[in-house]
């Protein structure tokens, strides 16, 4: 009867987390299809290419705006409840993209897209270290993640079929599609999750803006938002400028670039199952540790590349995506352990919000650092990828620094340099 029981149990947590995924999946292939999108509509609504630019960052701009919103409510809700109401809105925003007549209307939803669209990822996780064990989470957070490499995977190719022969809506059309589908399957396997307990003893009229506070002002809570911070800012000093360097400096062609990111994609799907199960086994800072120290050798060889064979270059830029997004699985795992459940949602929208922001400033600070000559070729793109190291070198350092809770509600533990250094619940 145990067995049954406990059978049972593991195939909820499966569809509890295949849902969530899905969840990931669709939010983040309605971020990455805007960008082969771009000839179509450059063409469709007689836009440049600056307004073009705008409608993705629009996107970022509003996720990170309603990540520092939803921080004051985050955890004054039902996290069952906040989840499916901001997903349907999504579903609903990106196919008001599909039937925006114009610019200003397409500008407009993504926009809206953005916002709710923005605190998904955030609210996801919480929900992981609501409902997953200690012991499971970095396996868990590792399955939800791999759904970016499956949406990077299946995001361009697919959207560019459905543009080419429907039309640019469709792609639209079909993430909303599918959104609505996981919107049921939340409804029916994510568990009912009551409103987080009062933290530290507060009263349960706190102010919202008294929880943020009670995030921020923790020095642990800081520690662990900087870690994050400094993760997404190292990340986006790079990835923007990849396909530029790959095509100009290294000569591939651009028929050639669906196959680096298809297979960048499916070994970091594959990559993502593997590190989670390690950070489980390891200790979450320990096998950070290990994943970003080794994804400093393919992001120093894809920022120096030169002229190459297609098989070296296939190599290099596959570790770089495995190992890049690799170390973003122990990374969250850490995040989520690192807040106790009643300011998990708070804290979770506030790094989320600090992520998007890293992400824009790390763009404009590469864009300052990197500049491409008339025939093409970047320079100053092996300085970008050497600022890139050097963050990853203190997020490295600063993984160690940060107080693991291995339960929802367990008190802080004394700070120990053994226990954290090992990255094992205290």
């Amino acid at each position: 009867m145990a067995t049954q029981a406990a059978v049972r149990a593991d195939r909820q947590e499966r569809l509890l987390v295949f849902t969530l995924a899905g969840i990931q999946f669709s939010h983040i292939l309605d971020f990455m299809v805007m960008l082969p999108l771009a000839p179509f509509l450059v063409q469709a609504l007689d836009i440049g290419t600056s307004q073009f630019a705008l409608l993705v960052s629009v996107y970022t701009l509003a996720a990170a705006a309603s990540g520092l919103l939803s921080a004051t409510f985050a955890d004054l809700f039902g996290r069952k409840g906040l989840l499916l109401t901001l997903f349907s809105l999504f579903a609903l925003a990106t196919l008001l993209c599909a039937l925006a007549p114009n610019y200003p209307m397409l500008l407009l939803a993504r926009g809206l897209a953005g916002v709710f669209g923005g605190v998904l990822s955030a609210l996801l996780q919480a929900t992981i270290g609501d409902v997953i064990p200690f012991e499971r989470r970095g396996r868990a957070s590792g399955t939800v993640m791999s759904a970016t490499a499956v949406a990077s995977v299946l995001g361009v190719p697919t959207s560019l079929v459905l543009a080419t022969r429907l039309g640019w809506p469709w792609p639209f059309v079909m993430i909303a599609a599918i959104a609505v589908v996981f919107v049921l399957l939340a409804a029916r396997h994510i568990p009912p999750l009551p409103r987080p307990p009062v933290a530290h003893g507060g009263r349960t009229g706190t102010p919202p803006w008294a929880r943020m506070a009670a995030v921020l002002r923790e020095r642990n809570h800081a520690l662990a938002m900087l870690f994050m911070t400094l993760g997404a800012f190292s990340t986006f000093t790079v990835v923007p400028y990849l396909t530029l360097y790959l095509v100009g400096n290294v000569g591939l062609g651009v028929q050639q670039l669906p196959m680096v990111y298809a297979l960048g994609g499916v070994a970091s799907f594959f990559g993502a199952h593997t590190i989670g199960r390690l950070a489980d086994r390891w200790g979450q800072v320990r096998t950070y540790r290990l994943v970003a120290l080794l994804s400093i050798v393919p992001l120093l060889l894809q920022t120096h590349m030169a002229p190459m064979a297609l098989g070296w270059v296939l190599l290099c830029s596959t570790l770089f995506f495995t190992l890049g997004s690799g170390r973003a699985i122990p990374a969250m795992a850490i995040a989520i352990s690192a807040v106790q459940a009643p300011l998990r949602g708070t804290f979770m929208s506030l790094n989320s919000a600090l992520q998007q922001l890293a992400s824009g400033a790390a763009v404009l600070l590469a864009g300052l650092m990197v500049s491409q000559a008339p025939d093409g070729a970047l320079s100053g793109y092996g300085s970008a990828g050497w600022l890139a190291v050097g963050l990853t070198g203190c997020t490295v350092f600063l993984a160690g620094k940060i107080r693991l809770h291995a339960r929802p509600g367990t008190p802080p533990p004394p700070s120990n340099p053994i226990h954290c250094a090992s990255g094992e619940p205290t």
